[in-house]
C-alpha cells in the first residue's frame, strides 16, 4: 500500500506542477495569487496550503484555457448579434421581449 504524501510534500509537488504546467509564471505569481486572500501565511498550516493551491490551480487551468483568440473572437462577435437572436425569438413566437 503506497502512503499519501504528507501535506507539506504535497505544497512542494503542487509548486512543481504549477511550474511545469505555467512555465512563464514565476513562484512569486503562483504565491501571490494562490494566499491572497489569506493576508499574513505565519498560522496557515500546510493541509490549508494544499487546499489553496489546488483551488488556485483549478481557476487558473479554467482561465488559461480560454486564451484562444478564436474563441474570444467567437464570444464577441456572438455577443453582437444578440439583438438578431432576440428578433429571430420574437418572429417565432409572436412574443415580444
Amino acid at each position: 500500500m503506497s502512503r499519501k504524501a504528507s501535506y507539506y510534500n504535497q505544497v512542494i509537488n503542487a509548486l512543481q506542477e504549477l511550474h511545469t504546467h505555467y512555465p512563464s509564471y514565476n513562484l512569486g505569481r503562483h504565491l501571490a495569487t494562490a494566499f491572497s486572500d489569506y493576508g499574513d501565511l505565519w498560522g496557515v498550516t500546510d493541509k490549508e496550503m494544499v487546499f489553496a493551491l489546488d483551488r488556485y490551480r483549478a481557476q487558473l487551468d479554467m482561465d488559461y484555457s480560454h486564451k484562444d483568440e478564436d474563441y474570444v473572437d467567437k464570444i464577441v462577435k456572438d455577443g453582437m448579434d444578440l439583438d438578431k437572436l432576440f428578433k429571430e425569438d420574437e418572429d417565432d413566437y409572436g412574443d415580444s421581449y
